[in-house]
């Protein structure tokens, strides 16, 4: 019997795409836990100027594994995910598939599941009417969170505060993107919610959360194998927390290292159980994702919440990440394989 196949796809150029080996990339781990189990993988380097070409690969493999950002260089996935779609539709399977990402790895996901044990008080907004009615009243309760439905590396996640308030056209806010460098500016409110009009383009929207004050503690990522944890990472972040006077590029403006844990780590153990009994399957539901849908890979990032009546720690859902879930715990490689395996023999029957 042929060995499957998969390929490994991620954006690069013609020089990336020639020059791509199983060992010469970041994906490394991966393409050896493949070979582990006896699975041929295949780099696929990827960029719309030989799209064709990368095309005609994937037509080829039994199974493909996606790491592209929904946003790199001013460049979208539009036209790589209407390629995946077509492969999927013809026989190989595509993870994470592109309608699972428009349910799972967008901002909006928040508000659709915010009565879960891991929402809060989160609205959304589909047209520069609706927040100019909505977000000034609720602004004034205290800072919120923006966020565009589709981006990365804190690209439109904007903090809003007033500073000070008279009518919702003259108010003023002050403001700071997640963007890395970022800086806070004072401007009119009225004149911020015209800046995030660009949000609303192509069927986009804008979701509202209040902003986390535990968020000096730091960010838990939780690292999905399908339902399953296969790990965790703890950073301490500086999106969203004005710089010192030192200035965005300082190294006290920087964030702290991802501290990467294994699944069975004691201190996440509470969310795990949240995740794997509770969450994750109420997520299911109301997305009408089954199991087999899930992508191999992908990690939902968590703030610390208040802290309940007896002390302990709450947990508030800030970003679901499917595109491009990287980098990721020692342990999820085995637990990608496995899976890859999985998903080639359930399509081969």
């Amino acid at each position: 019997m042929e060995p499957y196949r998969i390929a490994v796809l991620w954006r690069g150029d013609r020089e990336a795409r020639q020059a791509a080996t199983p060992q010469n990339n970041r994906y490394h781990r991966i393409f050896e836990e493949l070979a582990a189990l006896g699975i041929h993988a295949e780099p696929a380097a990827y960029d719309e100027t030989f799209a064709d070409e990368v095309h005609e690969q994937l037509l080829a493999v039994d199974g493909v594994l996606v790491w592209v950002d929904p946003l790199s260089r001013g460049r979208t996935r539009a036209a790589l995910d209407a390629t995946l779609r077509d492969v999927a539709r013809r026989g190989p399977w595509v993870s994470a598939h592109p309608d699972v990402i428009l349910k799972m790895g967008v901002k909006e996901v928040l508000h659709r599941t915010k009565h879960l044990g891991w929402g809060t008080d989160t609205h959304l907004y589909r047209t520069p009417a609706e927040l100019r009615a909505a977000f000034p009243s609720r602004l004034q309760a205290g800072p919120r969170v923006l966020k565009q439905n589709r981006g990365n590396d804190g690209q439109g996640v904007w903090k809003v505060e007033l500073v000070s308030e008279t009518t919702s056209t003259t108010s003023v806010v002050r403001v700071l993107q997640a963007l890395r460098g970022s800086v806070p500016e004072e401007l009119s409110l009225a004149e911020f919610m015209t800046r995030c009009e660009a949000y609303f383009t192509a069927d986009g929207c804008i979701v509202d959360q209040p902003f986390q004050p535990r968020l000096p503690d730091g960010m838990i990522r939780c690292y999905m194998g399908t339902d399953k944890v296969v790990g965790f990472g703890h950073q301490l972040i500086k999106a969203l927390i004005p710089p010192p006077p030192e200035g965005p590029d300082s190294p006290a403006a920087q964030p702290g290292p991802r501290i990467m844990h294994g699944p069975d780590a004691e201190p996440f153990q509470a969310l795990r159980r949240k995740m794997e009994d509770e969450w994750v399957p109420q997520m299911m539901e109301v997305l009408g994702v089954g199991r087999t849908r899930l992508p191999i890979i992908w990690d939902a990032d968590f703030l610390y919440g208040p802290r309940t009546g007896s002390g302990e720690d709450s947990y508030v859902l800030c970003e679901i990440n499917v595109s491009s879930c990287f980098a990721i715990p020692d342990e999820a490689p085995t637990a990608i394989a496995r899976l890859a395996l999985d998903h080639c023999r359930a399509t081969a029957k």
